[in-house]
């Protein structure tokens, strides 16, 4: 079981003061059974309108160098401000996960990337997420430092600063690259490499 702390909605407590009104008709949300659900939901007294709650989807790149490196950011923004992650960010209602994928790469990095083979779907119960991770060849584009990132700097596969890195999404999708183009190096255990601030 997750250790996420859900709330009187049954969702995560950071999440439950934006959803306690109907977004049909405005009225105060209830959690507990519904006929024809197999767990309690959120759901409207008044109108019958069931809220579900659902994860929502973040695109993410490890941008490759022509050397094999991998480019990342030290984020210059909560969570995870001061450590290193790929870059990445929600997917907007009108743009593919490819589309996404390279929009966000170029806001972070100022690079233009063209994406590949996913490396892996991550959960991220903490924030409500799934994330996708693209293995992204860079194309164009010059390394800059944003409103999001402090810095973006390439790292070979054997130099990945493992504890430096924000989130366990973030450590799980490098760990699945190295371990795909580097089977030769060592991986380390991620259930040693703490994270403080969810994950």
């Amino acid at each position: 079981m997750s250790e996420v702390r859900f709330g009187p909605g049954g969702i995560p407590d950071w999440l439950e003061p934006m959803v306690r009104y109907c977004s049909r008709c405005g009225g105060l949300l209830g959690f507990g059974p519904i006929e024809g659900e197999e767990r309690d939901r959120l759901s409207c007294p008044s109108c019958g309108f069931v809220s579900y709650v659902n994860p929502r989807l973040v695109v993410t790149t490890l941008p490759i160098t022509g050397r094999g490196e991998v480019m990342l950011i030290r984020r210059g923004i909560e969570p995870g401000r001061g450590r290193w992650a790929q870059p990445g960010g929600f997917l907007e209602i009108d743009e593919t996960v490819r589309e996404a994928a390279v929009r966000e790469t170029l806001e972070e990095t100022g690079l233009r990337v063209e994406p590949g083979a996913i490396v892996g779907l991550y959960s991220r119960l903490h924030a409500g997420v799934v994330v996708v991770a693209f293995e992204a060849q860079i194309v164009g584009g010059v390394p800059t430092v944003t409103r999001e990132s402090l810095e973006t700097r390439p790292f070979a596969p054997e130099a990945i600063p493992w504890p430096e890195i924000a989130f366990e999404t973030s450590l799980s999708a490098l760990r699945d690259w190295v371990a795909r183009v580097r089977p030769d190096l060592p991986l380390p255990d991620l259930t040693t490499i703490g994270r403080s601030f969810g994950g």
